[in-house]
């Protein structure tokens, strides 16, 4: 064998380990990529995608929520709602009695706004773990609050045509009042900011509300 045919085996022979290194080499790199690709199909089965929460998470969610409200929140939603329960009952009161046609509109305007408020202010309760106020609560009614007695309903109900617009109108100006007043108590000393927020929407709607409403007793 001649020398170059001696360099030119020698040459190969060293090349051929090198190949076969590097073929061992890309299939173990392509397992170990398999495995990993795996691994996470594996982990994303058993994420939680926001599809549902635990126990614990919930139960630590309106933990948090809870802590959010102090007791001027909780007592502003627990009087707040036989206040509004009981706006809207003297809106619906001027179907069939009313006459003033803006006494007619700004009735179904209360009866709008504050009807979904009173279902809000129920569900801030719940999730505080507080109970819900229904129907009359003590000291309410007693002068402040603007809520009206049962003899003050009775008459109300009474009325028919201009006489129930008047009524109404003054009636309404004194619960809008107490409802403000209420309010701005709330955004004095309350810390949640969902309940801050309807006082400030309560205090600006119904103090425009009184406006109007003593504009329309001015020319019943």
């Amino acid at each position: 064998m001649t020398a170059f045919t001696r360099a030119f085996h020698g040459k190969h022979l060293h090349r051929k380990p090198v190949r076969r290194v590097a073929a061992v080499g890309v299939v173990a790199a392509g397992a170990l990529m398999l495995s990993a690709c795996g691994g996470d199909s594996d982990g994303a089965s058993g994420m939680d995608h926001g599809g549902s929460k635990s126990p614990q998470t919930a139960t630590a969610t309106a933990a948090a929520r809870a802590g959010d409200a102090d007791e001027a929140d909780v007592t502003f939603a627990q009087m707040m709602i036989p206040h509004h329960e009981q706006a809207v009952e003297m809106a619906q009161l001027a179907d069939g009695r009313a006459s003033d046609a803006e006494i007619k509109d700004l009735a179904a305007k209360i009866e709008k706004a504050q009807d979904p408020e009173i279902k809000t202010m129920t569900g801030w309760l719940k999730s505080w773990g507080k109970p819900t106020a229904k129907g009359d609560m003590p000291g309410m009614g007693m002068g402040g609050d603007g809520m009206m007695s049962d003899k003050d309903m009775k008459e109300l109900k009474a009325m028919q045509g201009k006489e129930f617009d008047k009524m109404f109108a003054q009636m309404m100006i004194d619960h809008h009042n107490g409802a403000i007043a209420m309010a701005k108590t709330e955004q004095k000393s309350g810390q949640d900011a969902d309940a801050k927020k309807m006082a400030d929407a309560i205090v600006t709607g119904q103090s425009a509300e009184v406006k109007q409403l003593k504009s329309i007793l001015d020319r019943l």
